[in-house]
C-alpha cells in the first residue's frame, strides 16, 4: 500500500504567470523609454542653450577688450570652450562662432554625430534665437 501521494504540490510560479509578468514589463518599457529619451534630449538641449548664453557673455567681454568681435574663437585658446556641456561630461554639441563684422556675430550649437537629430541652436548678438531654422528655442 502506498502511503500519501507520490506527487507533492510544488510552490512557485507557473510559466504562464512568468510570461504575463514579462509581457507587463515589456509594455511598461515600450511606453517609458520614448518619454525618457525625449527628456534626455531636452536636457542636452538645455545644456547647449546655457553654453550659448555663456559664449555670448564671453563674446561681449572680447568686444569690450578688442572693440570688435572678429577674431574671437572657441577652444583651448579661445574665449570659451568648443563643446557643450562645458562641465566635463560627455559632449553632445559643438559650439561655433561666426563673426560677421566688428559689430555682429552668430553663435551656433550643432549636435555631434547626429545624436540629437532635432537641429542646430543659434543665437545672434541681437538676442534673436533660432532652433532648427525656426524662431525661438522652445
Amino acid at each position: 500500500m502506498m502511503q500519501g501521494s507520490l506527487l507533492k504540490k510544488g510552490k512557485g510560479f507557473t510559466l504562464i504567470e512568468l510570461m504575463i509578468v514579462v509581457a507587463i514589463v515589456a509594455i511598461l518599457a515600450a511606453v517609458g523609454y520614448p518619454a525618457y529619451d525625449s527628456s534626455v534630449k531636452k536636457t542636452r538641449r538645455t545644456d547647449a542653450k546655457g553654453a550659448l548664453m555663456g559664449l555670448a557673455q564671453a563674446m561681449e567681454r572680447y568686444h569690450t577688450a578688442n572693440n570688435t568681435y572678429v577674431g574671437a574663437t572657441v577652444g583651448a585658446t579661445g574665449v570659451y570652450p568648443a563643446e557643450a556641456p562645458i562641465d566635463g561630461s560627455k559632449k553632445f554639441y559643438d559650439l561655433k562662432i561666426t563673426a560677421l563684422d566688428a559689430t555682429s556675430y552668430t553663435l551656433q550649437a550643432q549636435p555631434k554625430n547626429g545624436q540629437d537629430a532635432d537641429g542646430t541652436l543659434e543665437l545672434k548678438n541681437t538676442g534673436a534665437k533660432k532652433w532648427n531654422g525656426n524662431a525661438g528655442w522652445d
